[in-house]
């Protein structure tokens, strides 16, 4: 498909959910990063005037911040800007009994608080306006289970859900995204240098390539069953009893 219809066919099913839904607009979290960047450019084509990007910075690399003010202003989109710090904070002491909490722990029981605080808080923006919050996973993240369980993986809509990385990076060209966006290295930003690749253990040109062709090494299929059986559950409902 080439990258125009598949950007019309997008915009086209956005345009569907909101009626379906008899939602005013649109809410996303802006990272920063080229997902959200997508994102929002396809959700501002549908609603010019009521797409909202919510900045949500939590002891986040401020660089990581200016990219998503890049994106809003490149977009013209509207912005609320929310720091989240001082209530992760108080959630770490409440839970934890530490006075701070050292990010180079990367432990994850305690920085997945933080989408789940993006999450809560685009929630109230998506009430308080009659809004939907859009997702910005895609397929290769949600392959391997890249998101937090409600956190980034809870939204109402997921429009990338079915594209590979390197599709979002087409989309992005096309939509004209900020190239320094772009070529950023991706990141879910859970502490400082976190690198996506770095901690799945392969590039996404790997795992791209083994999700549409089912082709690559040992080691790259061996990481995906691994990392797809771990993550399965939150590909899932919750369980119910049969009966």
């Amino acid at each position: 498909m080439l990258v125009q219809e598949l950007a019309d066919r997008l915009i086209q099913w956005l345009k569907q959910q909101l009626a379906d839904r008899k939602a005013n607009g649109f809410v996303i979290g802006l990272s920063g990063g080229i997902d959200s960047a997508v994102t929002v450019a396809l959700c501002k084509r549908v609603c010019p005037d009521s797409t909202l990007g919510v900045i949500m910075p939590c002891h986040s690399d401020p660089q990581d911040a200016l990219d998503a003010r890049l994106v809003a202003e490149a977009f013209n989109v509207q912005v609320e800007h929310v720091v989240l710090d001082e209530v992760f904070d108080l959630m770490v002491q409440k839970l934890t009994g530490l006075a701070f909490y050292n990010e180079n722990a990367k432990d994850l029981s305690i920085v997945n608080i933080k989408p789940r605080l993006r999450m809560t808080t685009l929630y109230y923006y998506a009430a308080r306006n009659s809004s939907l919050v859009v997702g910005t996973s895609n397929k290769s993240e949600r392959t391997v289970g890249y998101f937090t369980k409600h956190g980034d993986g809870g939204a109402d809509l997921i429009p990338l859900a079915n594209l590979v990385k390197h599709q979002v990076r087409d989309l992005a060209q096309y939509l004209g995204v900020p190239r320094p966006i772009i070529e950023k290295a991706p990141s879910a930003g859970l502490w400082a240098g976190h690198n996506d690749e770095t901690e799945m253990g392969i590039t996404y040109e790997e795992l791209d390539r083994f999700i549409l062709t089912g082709e690559g090494s040992d080691y790259v299929k061996g990481i995906v069953e691994k990392l797809y059986n771990r993550s399965e559950h939150k590909r899932q409902l919750p369980a119910s009893p049969p009966f």
